[in-house]
C-alpha cells in the first residue's frame, strides 16, 4: 500500500527564541511533498539560503493525506 502521508516545510522568522510566534509577513510553506527525502532536501536548501538570519527557522511537518 502506498504511503498515505504528505510533508510540508513550514516556518519563517520568529519574534523570539521560544519559537512560538512568527513575525507578520515572514511565513513560508513549501510543499506538499510525497516523500520525506524531498521535504528534507528542500528544508536544507532553504535553510542554507537564510543561514545569517538567527531567528529564521523552518520545520518539516508530516500530515496525513486527505481521505487517507
Amino acid at each position: 500500500m502506498a504511503d498515505r502521508k504528505l510533508w510540508f516545510v513550514w516556518g519563517g522568522i520568529f519574534t523570539s527564541s521560544n519559537w512560538q510566534e512568527l513575525e507578520a509577513g515572514t511565513e513560508e510553506c513549501h510543499g506538499p511533498f510525497h516523500d520525506l527525502e524531498t521535504a528534507e532536501r528542500t528544508w536544507r536548501e532553504e535553510m542554507r539560503r537564510r543561514v545569517d538570519t538567527a531567528q529564521h527557522r523552518l520545520f518539516v511537518i508530516e500530515a496525513p493525506r486527505p481521505g487517507g
